[in-house]
């Protein structure tokens, strides 16, 4: 039988309080379930790693079912997929929106932005003018919008 001694558990608490630190300091780490061809779902993991989003892809060819299993109206179905802190991302979802999501954890199943919308995170073409779009929230009855934005930036 092991003893523990005052020098053990001060190192667990010290131990304990550094875990909890580098993640309050650290934002948590998303999955991102995309098709294998998809070149803008790579566009979108790039800006959400630019944010400071630790990003793992899955590529699958069950993109739809991942969407299904996931609770993600179809309504609202785009390209791929990420999950993050309990939370359903989908789409070109901007990473303000994220941060708000997580800030504020608001009692939904997640964020989306239905299509491909010109000029969102990972949709940017030369020459093409962004477009004003939704990210809605949705889970937790009919979704709603939750934020707006043109391009990147809020509107």
């Amino acid at each position: 039988m092991h003893r523990i001694t005052r020098r053990i558990a001060l190192s667990l608490i010290a131990a304990a309080a550094a875990v909890g630190h580098a993640r309050a300091g650290g934002k948590p780490r998303m999955v991102v379930h995309k098709d294998p061809s998809c070149g803008c779902c790579e566009a979108w993991v790039d800006h959400v790693r630019a944010a400071g989003y630790p990003a793992e892809t899955v590529e699958t060819d069950a993109i739809i079912a991942v969407k299904a299993k996931l609770g993600v109206p179809v309504a609202l179905r785009s390209c791929h997929t990420a999950e993050i802190d309990g939370y359903v991302l989908e789409g070109h979802v901007p990473a303000s929106a994220i941060d708000r999501l997580l800030a504020e954890r608001p009692k939904v199943r997640g964020l989306a932005v239905a299509g491909m919308p010109i000029g969102s995170p990972g949709m940017e073409l030369e020459g093409r003018e962004a477009e004003t779009y939704d990210v809605m929230a949705f889970g937790d009855g009919e979704p709603r919008t939750f934020l707006r934005f043109r391009g990147g930036a809020p509107a």
